[in-house]
Protein backbone atom coordinates (compact mmCIF):
# COMPACT_ATOMS: atom_id res chain seq x y z
CA UNK A 1 0.00 0.00 0.00
CA UNK A 2 2.99 2.29 0.29
CA UNK A 3 1.98 5.57 1.85
CA UNK A 4 -1.74 5.06 1.46
CA UNK A 5 -3.53 5.91 4.71
CA UNK A 6 -5.07 3.06 6.63
CA UNK A 7 -8.13 5.06 7.52
CA UNK A 8 -11.25 4.97 5.39
CA UNK A 9 -12.65 8.50 5.70
CA UNK A 10 -16.31 9.20 6.28
CA UNK A 11 -17.91 12.62 6.26
CA UNK A 12 -21.51 13.70 6.71
CA UNK A 13 -22.66 17.31 7.03
CA UNK A 14 -26.14 18.84 7.19
CA UNK A 15 -24.90 22.13 5.73
CA UNK A 16 -26.08 21.37 2.21
CA UNK A 17 -29.24 19.52 3.24
CA UNK A 18 -32.58 21.26 3.14
CA UNK A 19 -33.63 22.46 6.59
CA UNK A 20 -36.75 20.31 6.70
CA UNK A 21 -34.79 17.16 5.80
CA UNK A 22 -31.88 17.57 8.21
CA UNK A 23 -33.34 15.62 11.11
CA UNK A 24 -34.13 12.58 8.97
CA UNK A 25 -30.70 12.88 7.38
CA UNK A 26 -29.03 12.90 10.80
CA UNK A 27 -30.99 9.82 11.86
CA UNK A 28 -29.52 8.02 8.86
CA UNK A 29 -26.06 9.39 9.52
CA UNK A 30 -25.71 8.19 13.11
CA UNK A 31 -27.20 4.78 12.33
CA UNK A 32 -24.88 4.30 9.37
CA UNK A 33 -21.73 5.38 11.20
CA UNK A 34 -22.34 3.53 14.47
CA UNK A 35 -25.17 1.06 15.04
CA UNK A 36 -28.88 1.40 14.23
CA UNK A 37 -30.23 4.20 16.42
CA UNK A 38 -33.34 6.27 16.84
CA UNK A 39 -32.97 10.03 17.15
CA UNK A 40 -35.32 12.55 18.72
CA UNK A 41 -35.17 16.33 18.73
CA UNK A 42 -36.47 18.92 21.23
CA UNK A 43 -38.51 20.52 18.49
CA UNK A 44 -39.11 18.86 15.16
CA UNK A 45 -39.87 22.25 13.60
CA UNK A 46 -36.63 23.86 14.84
CA UNK A 47 -33.41 24.06 12.88
CA UNK A 48 -30.69 21.45 13.31
CA UNK A 49 -27.02 21.35 12.36
CA UNK A 50 -24.73 18.35 12.57
CA UNK A 51 -21.39 17.24 11.17
CA UNK A 52 -19.73 13.88 11.56
CA UNK A 53 -16.19 13.10 10.44
CA UNK A 54 -14.74 9.67 10.95
CA UNK A 55 -12.39 6.93 9.86
CA UNK A 56 -11.48 3.34 10.70
CA UNK A 57 -8.19 1.82 11.78
CA UNK A 58 -8.74 -1.89 11.34
CA UNK A 59 -11.55 -2.79 13.73
CA UNK A 60 -11.44 0.57 15.50
CA UNK A 61 -13.77 3.33 14.35
CA UNK A 62 -13.03 6.93 15.37
CA UNK A 63 -15.61 9.69 14.89
CA UNK A 64 -15.60 13.41 15.61
CA UNK A 65 -19.20 14.60 16.01
CA UNK A 66 -20.43 18.20 16.06
CA UNK A 67 -24.12 18.13 16.82
CA UNK A 68 -27.07 20.28 17.67
CA UNK A 69 -29.51 19.43 20.46
CA UNK A 70 -30.91 15.91 20.09
CA UNK A 71 -30.96 12.48 21.72
CA UNK A 72 -29.73 9.18 20.25
CA UNK A 73 -31.60 6.10 21.48
CA UNK A 74 -30.39 2.52 21.24
CA UNK A 75 -33.62 0.76 22.12
CA UNK A 76 -34.12 -2.80 23.34
CA UNK A 77 -35.80 -3.60 20.03
CA UNK A 78 -32.77 -2.38 18.08
CA UNK A 79 -30.26 -4.29 20.25
CA UNK A 80 -32.23 -7.48 19.52
CA UNK A 81 -32.72 -6.82 15.81
CA UNK A 82 -29.20 -5.55 15.10
CA UNK A 83 -26.65 -6.78 17.68
CA UNK A 84 -23.17 -5.36 17.17
CA UNK A 85 -21.11 -6.74 20.10
CA UNK A 86 -19.22 -3.47 20.41
CA UNK A 87 -18.21 -0.97 23.03
CA UNK A 88 -18.26 2.76 22.49
CA UNK A 89 -16.19 5.38 24.28
CA UNK A 90 -17.71 8.86 24.29
CA UNK A 91 -15.46 11.82 25.15
CA UNK A 92 -17.09 15.22 25.38
CA UNK A 93 -14.98 17.97 23.82
CA UNK A 94 -17.40 20.91 24.03
CA UNK A 95 -20.86 21.25 25.53
CA UNK A 96 -22.30 18.50 27.70
CA UNK A 97 -23.76 15.05 27.22
CA UNK A 98 -26.04 12.90 29.33
CA UNK A 99 -25.47 9.16 28.93
CA UNK A 100 -27.88 6.64 30.37
CA UNK A 101 -27.32 2.86 30.49
CA UNK A 102 -27.80 0.00 32.95
CA UNK A 103 -29.79 2.17 35.34
CA UNK A 104 -27.06 4.81 35.58
CA UNK A 105 -26.98 8.40 34.34
CA UNK A 106 -23.64 10.04 33.57
CA UNK A 107 -23.34 13.77 33.03
CA UNK A 108 -20.30 14.18 30.78
CA UNK A 109 -18.64 17.57 30.84
CA UNK A 110 -15.73 18.62 28.60
CA UNK A 111 -12.77 16.29 29.07
CA UNK A 112 -14.86 13.50 30.61
CA UNK A 113 -15.58 10.19 28.92
CA UNK A 114 -17.52 6.99 29.54
CA UNK A 115 -17.85 3.50 28.10
CA UNK A 116 -21.16 2.07 26.91
CA UNK A 117 -22.26 -1.21 25.33
CA UNK A 118 -24.04 -1.24 21.96
CA UNK A 119 -25.91 -4.44 22.82
CA UNK A 120 -27.77 -3.00 25.78
CA UNK A 121 -30.19 -0.08 25.57
CA UNK A 122 -28.77 3.38 26.08
CA UNK A 123 -29.61 7.01 25.45
CA UNK A 124 -27.15 9.82 24.79
CA UNK A 125 -28.68 13.30 25.07
CA UNK A 126 -27.34 16.72 24.11
CA UNK A 127 -29.44 19.64 25.31
CA UNK A 128 -27.23 22.20 23.54
CA UNK A 129 -24.81 22.17 20.59
CA UNK A 130 -21.90 19.93 21.55
CA UNK A 131 -18.85 18.17 20.19
CA UNK A 132 -18.11 14.53 20.98
CA UNK A 133 -15.30 12.14 20.09
CA UNK A 134 -16.55 8.56 19.75
CA UNK A 135 -14.56 5.32 19.52
CA UNK A 136 -16.37 2.12 18.55
CA UNK A 137 -14.73 -1.31 18.55
CA UNK A 138 -15.55 -5.01 19.12
CA UNK A 139 -15.97 -5.87 22.79
CA UNK A 140 -13.37 -8.65 22.59
CA UNK A 141 -10.64 -6.13 21.76
CA UNK A 142 -10.52 -4.96 25.36
CA UNK A 143 -9.60 -8.36 26.75
CA UNK A 144 -11.65 -7.56 29.87
CA UNK A 145 -14.61 -9.50 31.32
CA UNK A 146 -17.87 -8.19 29.92
CA UNK A 147 -19.70 -8.64 33.22
CA UNK A 148 -17.17 -6.38 34.93
CA UNK A 149 -17.32 -3.72 32.21
CA UNK A 150 -21.10 -3.73 32.71
CA UNK A 151 -20.45 -2.41 36.22
CA UNK A 152 -18.94 0.85 34.94
CA UNK A 153 -20.95 1.66 31.83
CA UNK A 154 -22.39 5.19 31.91
CA UNK A 155 -19.90 6.15 34.62
CA UNK A 156 -17.96 9.37 33.99
CA UNK A 157 -14.17 9.12 33.94
CA UNK A 158 -12.35 12.38 34.48
CA UNK A 159 -9.76 13.55 32.02
CA UNK A 160 -8.05 15.61 34.72
CA UNK A 161 -6.66 12.93 37.01
CA UNK A 162 -5.25 9.42 37.05
CA UNK A 163 -4.94 7.54 33.77
CA UNK A 164 -7.85 9.59 32.46
CA UNK A 165 -5.51 12.56 32.34
CA UNK A 166 -3.43 10.59 29.84
CA UNK A 167 -6.32 9.10 27.86
CA UNK A 168 -8.34 12.27 27.33
CA UNK A 169 -5.68 14.44 25.66
CA UNK A 170 -4.45 11.46 23.62
CA UNK A 171 -7.91 10.76 22.24
CA UNK A 172 -8.38 14.42 21.38
CA UNK A 173 -5.42 14.15 19.01
CA UNK A 174 -6.75 11.10 17.19
CA UNK A 175 -8.72 13.10 14.63
CA UNK A 176 -5.57 14.90 13.53
CA UNK A 177 -3.41 11.79 13.65
CA UNK A 178 -5.76 9.86 11.38
CA UNK A 179 -4.90 12.15 8.51
CA UNK A 180 -1.17 11.71 9.04
CA UNK A 181 -0.48 8.11 9.96
CA UNK A 182 0.32 5.58 7.28
CA UNK A 183 -1.01 2.06 7.04
CA UNK A 184 1.75 0.45 9.08
CA UNK A 185 1.66 3.04 11.85
CA UNK A 186 -2.13 3.27 11.78
CA UNK A 187 -2.66 -0.36 12.68
CA UNK A 188 -0.25 -0.01 15.58
CA UNK A 189 -1.98 3.18 16.66
CA UNK A 190 -5.29 1.35 16.86
CA UNK A 191 -3.76 -1.26 19.14
CA UNK A 192 -2.16 1.41 21.30
CA UNK A 193 -5.45 3.27 21.66
CA UNK A 194 -7.29 0.14 22.79
CA UNK A 195 -4.46 -0.87 25.12
CA UNK A 196 -4.61 2.54 26.79
CA UNK A 197 -8.39 2.42 27.13
CA UNK A 198 -8.24 -1.15 28.48
CA UNK A 199 -5.59 -0.17 31.04
CA UNK A 200 -7.71 2.77 32.20
CA UNK A 201 -10.86 0.67 32.56
CA UNK A 202 -8.98 -2.19 34.25
CA UNK A 203 -7.58 0.31 36.74
CA UNK A 204 -11.09 1.57 37.36
CA UNK A 205 -12.17 -2.00 38.07
CA UNK A 206 -8.92 -2.99 39.79
CA UNK A 207 -8.52 -6.12 37.69
CA UNK A 208 -6.21 -7.71 35.17
CA UNK A 209 -7.40 -9.31 31.97
CA UNK A 210 -7.62 -13.10 32.12
CA UNK A 211 -5.30 -15.06 29.77
CA UNK A 212 -8.11 -16.29 27.51
CA UNK A 213 -9.48 -12.80 26.97
CA UNK A 214 -5.97 -11.51 26.38
CA UNK A 215 -5.39 -14.07 23.62
CA UNK A 216 -8.70 -13.15 22.00
CA UNK A 217 -7.82 -9.47 22.14
CA UNK A 218 -4.38 -10.15 20.63
CA UNK A 219 -5.89 -12.20 17.82
CA UNK A 220 -8.34 -9.43 16.97
CA UNK A 221 -5.56 -6.85 16.97
CA UNK A 222 -3.53 -9.04 14.65
CA UNK A 223 -6.42 -9.50 12.24
CA UNK A 224 -7.08 -5.76 12.35
CA UNK A 225 -3.42 -5.23 11.45
CA UNK A 226 -3.76 -7.67 8.56
CA UNK A 227 -6.91 -5.91 7.38
CA UNK A 228 -5.07 -2.62 7.23
CA UNK A 229 -2.13 -4.14 5.29
CA UNK A 230 -3.95 -6.31 2.76
CA UNK A 231 -2.66 -4.23 -0.15
CA UNK A 232 0.96 -4.97 0.75
CA UNK A 233 2.05 -7.93 -1.45
CA UNK A 234 4.86 -8.69 0.99
CA UNK A 235 2.61 -9.12 4.00
CA UNK A 236 3.45 -12.36 5.76
CA UNK A 237 3.81 -14.13 9.11
CA UNK A 238 7.31 -12.79 9.89
CA UNK A 239 6.30 -9.13 9.59
CA UNK A 240 3.06 -9.67 11.50
CA UNK A 241 4.85 -11.43 14.36
CA UNK A 242 7.50 -8.70 14.66
CA UNK A 243 4.84 -5.96 14.65
CA UNK A 244 3.11 -7.62 17.61
CA UNK A 245 6.26 -8.61 19.52
CA UNK A 246 5.54 -12.34 19.36
CA UNK A 247 7.26 -15.31 17.73
CA UNK A 248 6.07 -16.66 14.39
CA UNK A 249 5.51 -19.98 16.17
CA UNK A 250 3.07 -18.36 18.60
CA UNK A 251 1.42 -16.48 15.73
CA UNK A 252 0.74 -19.74 13.89
CA UNK A 253 -0.56 -21.25 17.13
CA UNK A 254 -3.11 -18.43 17.48
CA UNK A 255 -4.45 -19.06 13.98
CA UNK A 256 -4.49 -22.85 14.40
CA UNK A 257 -6.73 -22.33 17.43
CA UNK A 258 -9.15 -20.58 15.07
CA UNK A 259 -9.05 -23.48 12.61
CA UNK A 260 -7.05 -21.69 9.92
CA UNK A 261 -3.57 -20.44 9.02
CA UNK A 262 -2.09 -16.97 8.71
CA UNK A 263 -1.69 -17.20 4.94
CA UNK A 264 -5.16 -18.65 4.46
CA UNK A 265 -6.63 -15.80 6.48
CA UNK A 266 -4.79 -13.22 4.38
CA UNK A 267 -5.84 -14.92 1.13
CA UNK A 268 -9.51 -15.10 2.14
CA UNK A 269 -9.63 -11.48 3.23
CA UNK A 270 -7.93 -10.32 0.02
CA UNK A 271 -10.30 -12.31 -2.16
CA UNK A 272 -13.28 -11.02 -0.21
CA UNK A 273 -12.13 -7.43 -0.81
CA UNK A 274 -11.55 -8.13 -4.51
CA UNK A 275 -15.00 -9.67 -4.82
CA UNK A 276 -16.54 -6.67 -3.10
CA UNK A 277 -14.85 -4.25 -5.49
CA UNK A 278 -15.85 -6.32 -8.52
CA UNK A 279 -19.46 -6.17 -7.33
CA UNK A 280 -19.33 -2.43 -6.82
CA UNK A 281 -20.91 -0.60 -9.79
CA UNK A 282 -18.97 2.53 -8.83
CA UNK A 283 -15.77 0.62 -9.64
CA UNK A 284 -16.91 -0.83 -12.95
CA UNK A 285 -14.46 1.49 -14.73
CA UNK A 286 -11.48 0.04 -12.86
CA UNK A 287 -9.61 -2.76 -14.65
CA UNK A 288 -9.63 -6.14 -12.96
CA UNK A 289 -5.83 -6.03 -12.80
CA UNK A 290 -5.96 -2.72 -10.91
CA UNK A 291 -8.33 -4.18 -8.33
CA UNK A 292 -6.02 -7.17 -7.92
CA UNK A 293 -2.98 -4.94 -7.38
CA UNK A 294 -4.93 -2.79 -4.91
CA UNK A 295 -5.36 -5.85 -2.68
CA UNK A 296 -1.85 -7.27 -3.00
CA UNK A 297 -1.96 -9.42 -6.14
CA UNK A 298 0.76 -8.32 -8.55
CA UNK A 299 0.58 -11.43 -10.77
CA UNK A 300 -2.62 -11.23 -12.86
CA UNK A 301 -2.64 -14.90 -13.92
CA UNK A 302 -2.08 -16.09 -10.35
CA UNK A 303 -4.89 -13.85 -9.15
CA UNK A 304 -7.25 -15.15 -11.83
CA UNK A 305 -6.51 -18.78 -10.88
CA UNK A 306 -7.05 -18.40 -7.14
CA UNK A 307 -10.12 -16.21 -7.63
CA UNK A 308 -11.74 -18.81 -9.90
CA UNK A 309 -10.87 -21.55 -7.41
CA UNK A 310 -12.62 -19.58 -4.66
CA UNK A 311 -15.64 -18.20 -6.54
CA UNK A 312 -16.10 -20.69 -9.38
CA UNK A 313 -15.83 -17.89 -11.97
CA UNK A 314 -13.02 -15.83 -13.38
CA UNK A 315 -12.87 -12.24 -12.10
CA UNK A 316 -14.33 -10.91 -15.37
CA UNK A 317 -17.09 -13.53 -15.40
CA UNK A 318 -17.87 -12.73 -11.79
CA UNK A 319 -18.08 -8.99 -12.49
CA UNK A 320 -20.27 -9.57 -15.56
CA UNK A 321 -22.57 -11.92 -13.65
CA UNK A 322 -22.99 -9.43 -10.83
CA UNK A 323 -23.86 -6.69 -13.32
CA UNK A 324 -26.52 -8.88 -14.93
CA UNK A 325 -28.01 -9.79 -11.54
CA UNK A 326 -28.23 -6.14 -10.62
CA UNK A 327 -30.31 -5.21 -13.67
CA UNK A 328 -33.96 -4.74 -12.92
CA UNK A 329 -33.52 -5.08 -9.18
CA UNK A 330 -34.61 -2.30 -6.86
CA UNK A 331 -31.68 -0.59 -5.24
CA UNK A 332 -31.65 -0.26 -1.47
CA UNK A 333 -32.26 3.31 -0.38
CA UNK A 334 -28.82 4.88 0.07
CA UNK A 335 -27.74 7.04 2.94
CA UNK A 336 -28.76 10.57 1.93
CA UNK A 337 -25.76 12.76 1.19
CA UNK A 338 -25.60 16.52 1.06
Amino acid sequence: MGSQAVCMPYLADTENVLSGERRDYWRHVVSHAFVPLEASFPREDAGFDGRLRGATLGALGVYDVDTGAHAAHRTAKLTTAAPAECYKIGLVVNGRGLLGQDGRQAVLNPGEFAVYDTDRPYTLTFEDPSRLLVLIFPRTMLGLPQDRIAQITATPISGDSGLGALVGPFLLQIGTLLEEVETHGGARLAGNVIDLVATTLAGRLDLTADPGSTRNALFLRITSYIEARLGDPGLGPAEIAVAHHISTRYLHKLFRAEGTTVLAWIRERRLDRCGRDLRDPLQSFRPVSAIAVKWGYTDASHFSRIFKAAFGLSPREYRHGQALCARGQDEASPLPRP
